[in-house]
Parts: structure tokens; C-alpha cells; sequence
């Protein structure tokens, strides 16, 4: 699975810049050139890993459901099972969270995202079905483990997209011919 986040592009690319990462106001237009570099970096990561058809993990905060929606059908026009772990804690561990790390967004802005997010939660159990899981975060732990059960329960489940179905028959033909190498 391939991780896509462009804040791991955003926060480099802050860092190569020698911009603030408590992103002060009047860093405003250099930091948006970055997070513009981050998100056309991360367009072309995607792109490449879609061609391949490599398995996806696309980390973002899940504020802008349309947004989501589209990647989805996207994904589903191509082949691609789509599923939701949603990793949900409350405002108050998401407002100490963001003072506790290096890059802090505003108060407001976290406050703003986090109930945007959590308006969500029902119209993504309706986008995704059986396919969405929530993994709880709000008390300090790792959760890593958590998520990946939830990950590995999506993978080992056999694809039920018939366009996904039929791109790995197509390949397993070309393979078979020798078109294809290991």
C-alpha cells in the first residue's frame, strides 16, 4: 500500500524554504506557493501509483466530503475497492495535538476542521457502507496497531469491483503469455 499525504511534501518543502512551521501570517504567500508544490507533487504521486494500480492509503482530514466523494468514484471508475477508516477523536485532544506539534495550525482553523469533520461522519458510513470503520483516538496510544487491523481486514477481503476483477484476469493473462515479468 502506498501512502499518500501531502503534508509529508507541504512540511518539506516548508523546511527547504526555511519557513516557519508555526506558520505565522506574514509567511502567508510563500507558504501557499509550498502547499500548492506539495499538492501538485502529490497529484503526480497518485497518478503514478494509479497507473500501476498500486494499493492506496490517502491520509487527509476528511473535512470536504466532496472532495472524498469524487477521489472515491474515481478510484471505483478505475477498478479500485474503496473503504474509509476514519480515525476520530474530540476537539479537545485535537486542539492539544496541534499545540503539541511542530507544524500548529490557528486555534480557529483546527476548531473549523474538526467540526467539519465530524459533520461527515454519517454521510461517509452512508458513502462507504460495510467498508467504513471507525478507530477511536482520543485518549494517547498507538494506534497504529488498531489501523492496521483495519487495513489488513479490507485487504484480505477478495475484490468485488467487476472492473478491478477484470483488470487482474487481463493481467494474469499477459502474464501468463510473458508480457509480463515477475
Amino acid at each position: 500500500m502506498k501512502i499518500l499525504n501531502s503534508d509529508d511534501h507541504f512540511e518539506r518543502l516548508l523546511k527547504d524554504a526555511g519557513l516557519d512551521s508555526k506558520m505565522p501570517p506574514e509567511e502567508k504567500q510563500p507558504r501557499d506557493v509550498a502547499r500548492d508544490r506539495a499538492k501538485e507533487l502529490t497529484t503526480f504521486q497518485r497518478r503514478n501509483f494509479v497507473r500501476g494500480r498500486l494499493g492506496l492509503i490517502i491520509d487527509g482530514t476528511g473535512k470536504d466530503y466532496d472532495k472524498i466523494t469524487n477521489q472515491a468514484r474515481q478510484l471505483e471508475a478505475l477498478g479500485y475497492d474503496t473503504h474509509m477508516i476514519f480515525v476520530n477523536t474530540s476537539l479537545d485532544v485535537a486542539l492539544q495535538r496541534n499545540a503539541e506539534r511542530p507544524r500548529k495550525l490557528a486555534e480557529p482553523l483546527v476548531v473549523q476542521s474538526w467540526n467539519d469533520v465530524q459533520k461527515n461522519i454519517g454521510k461517509f458510513q452512508n458513502l462507504f457502507g460495510g467498508n467504513f470503520r471507525i478507530v477511536d483516538n482520543t485518549v494517547y496510544k498507538p494506534i497504529a496497531r488498531e489501523v492496521q487491523k483495519a487495513v489488513n481486514k479490507f485487504v484480505r477481503k477478495p475484490i468485488y469491483n467487476p472492473i478491478g476483477k477484470q483488470w487482474i484476469e487481463n493481467a494474469k493473462a499477459l502474464k501468463k503469455a510473458g508480457f509480463i515479468k515477475k
